[in-house]
């Protein structure tokens, strides 16, 4: 669900810029008052293991398309509303800058739909009421199921919105919308899923260190193994389970293809989108992450084993790493220094 900047207007693209760097500023701010530090690694850990899980596109049976985690409701369950924004941000910033993944001028965009949602609407509203404190359970794999779903049929509502306020009349509103939410509803399934198996995962570790509404936090707990176990996963998917990635459309892509006969739109020549593709043809080293070769794209077989794709997915994840631990070690110092 990463838009590109033929999308959307200068004018749409400047006002998510302006509503996700708000969100941002008041996110760092609640982060100084609230971080745990024992968090700060585990904001860089989780960063680079959504990174990685991204990388991989699944196949929705009977459609053509396929779909990935957002890891927005992953991530504001793990870490709370505001370090989750922040990370999400940090992912989607090292995707759009070295690996060419959404477009510069749509990264606001793609950070509120990816980010706000699942932190502020999914969380709160779905998962916390279900959940409450289970660790496991029936509840847990409902509540999740249920804010996955939430979580992505309202990002995928706030595309339709903003190619609509862009005029892009090759996607006419009721057409798009008619196939964003349903294909959105499948992806969100197994994004609960996912979810769900995550933080099992982390009950099962240290069932201390997940923080509930009604316990207060314990700040002896240990998070090492959970640090452990993600970034090993991390290195796994991003460095070789990439290569299973669907070849299919993704759900966003699939919906374009199927209101306007084009997977993607042409972007305008001239003005911003034009800049921001030269920004981005120059900023992006592992652009679709693979090397640059300056030759038209093959279409490889499947599994795509793919030194490119090995060398995307660490390097990446590394950077969402350094990008997310050290947004969280500044604002922590910050606290201090205060």
């Amino acid at each position: 669900m990463h838009m590109a900047d033929a999308l959307i207007s200068p004018a749409v693209g400047g006002t998510m810029w302006a509503a996700s760097a708000g969100l941002l500023a008041w996110c760092a701010r609640k982060i100084r008052q609230t971080l745990d530090d024992r968090l700060v690694p585990l904001m860089g850990v989780l960063g680079a293991f959504i990174f990685a899980a991204q990388m991989i596109n699944f196949t929705i049976p009977a459609t053509g398309s396929s779909g990935h985690l957002g890891g927005g409701l992953i991530l504001a369950v793990l870490l709370g509303p505001y370090a989750s924004f922040v990370v999400i941000a940090s992912v989607l910033t090292v995707q759009a800058l070295f690996f060419a993944d959404g477009g510069l001028l749509a990264l606001g965009c793609n950070i509120f739909n990816l980010g706000f949602f699942p932190a502020f609407v999914a969380l709160p509203l779905i998962y916390r009421p279900i959940v409450r404190d289970a660790r496991g359970g029936v509840r847990l794999w409902l509540g999740s199921m249920l804010a996955a779903i939430v979580g992505l049929q309202l990002g995928a509502f706030g595309v339709v919105i903003e190619t609509t306020l862009s005029g892009i009349s090759e996607l006419p509103f009721d057409k798009f919308v008619m196939l964003m939410q349903p294909i959105h509803l499948a992806i969100g399934i197994v994004e609960g899923l996912a979810t769900a198996a995550v933080v099992a995962f982390v009950a099962r570790t240290r069932p201390e260190a997940l923080v509930m509404p009604s316990a207060p936090v314990d700040f002896s707990v240990n998070l090492r193994p959970v640090q452990t176990g993600l970034l090993i996963a991390a290195v796994i998917v991003g460095g070789a389970l990439s290569w299973f990635a669907s070849s299919h459309p993704d759900g966003l892509e699939w919906s374009m293809g199927k209101v306007s006969g084009r997977e993607e739109l042409e972007s305008r020549e001239a003005g911003i989108h034009e800049d921001m593709a030269r920004v981005q043809e120059k900023t992006a080293f592992l652009p679709d992450y693979g090397f640059k070769t300056g030759e038209p794209e093959e279409t490889q077989a499947w599994p795509a084993v793919n030194a490119g794709t090995t060398i995307s997915g660490l390097v990446g994840g590394a950077m969402v790493v350094a990008l997310a631990g050290l947004a969280g070690y500044l604002l922590r110092l910050r606290r201090k220094t205060a």
